[in-house]
């Protein structure tokens, strides 16, 4: 029931687009494994091996801990209306941080988002399809502001100071580097 492909075709950069979400999985050497899902219009295809999303500030930042021992990633698509389909993106990823010289640029392909605290960008080793017969269907309502909010509330000062608290260190107390 599976396909893999060397790249993205664009049968598969549309289905993408179609997507109100994604899941990114990443794990350290050791330590727990990391699944986020993601959301609101954070995530560009660049080319036929490459994609990045821009990852807004949350409770954890597990993914730019993982990235620094391991930088094996995997971006995972299910169709949750139509026809179905999971897709899997599988390569290496890097963070870039709002220090880093690519982010000025790489920034202006995405809508202006409160708390945006890094970039990555994957390059996809393959990509796999299968059939997601059995993902259920869902009706897409509208994406959630409450995560806008918080961060304008806090302001870029308030962010910076809640990066230093609970943004640092992984779970398993891996240093991050934001």
């Amino acid at each position: 029931m599976g396909k893999k492909y060397p790249g993205l075709n664009a049968t598969l950069r549309s289905f993408i687009n179609e997507q109100q979400m994604f899941f990114v999985g990443t794990a350290g050497a050791e330590g727990n494994v990391n699944i986020s899902p993601k959301g609101m219009d954070s995530l560009r295809i660049v080319g036929d091996n490459t994609v990045r999303w821009l990852n807004l500030t949350g409770s954890g930042n597990e993914t730019a801990a993982h990235l620094l021992e391991n930088p094996r990633m995997a971006i995972m698509f299910c169709a949750f209306a139509g026809k179905p389909m999971i897709l899997r993106l599988y390569g290496h990823a890097r963070a870039v941080h709002p220090r880093d010289p690519e982010w000025a640029a790489w920034l202006t392909d995405f809508p202006p988002l409160p708390g945006a605290r890094q970039i990555f960008e994957l390059d996809i080793n393959f990509v796999l399809r299968s059939c997601g017969m059995s993902v259920p269907c869902y009706e897409f309502t509208e994406q959630r502001d409450q995560l806008n909010q918080w961060a304008d509330k806090k302001g870029v000062d308030g962010i910076a100071k809640y990066w230093v608290e609970t943004n640092t260190l992984s779970l398993d107390g891996k240093p991050t580097e934001i």
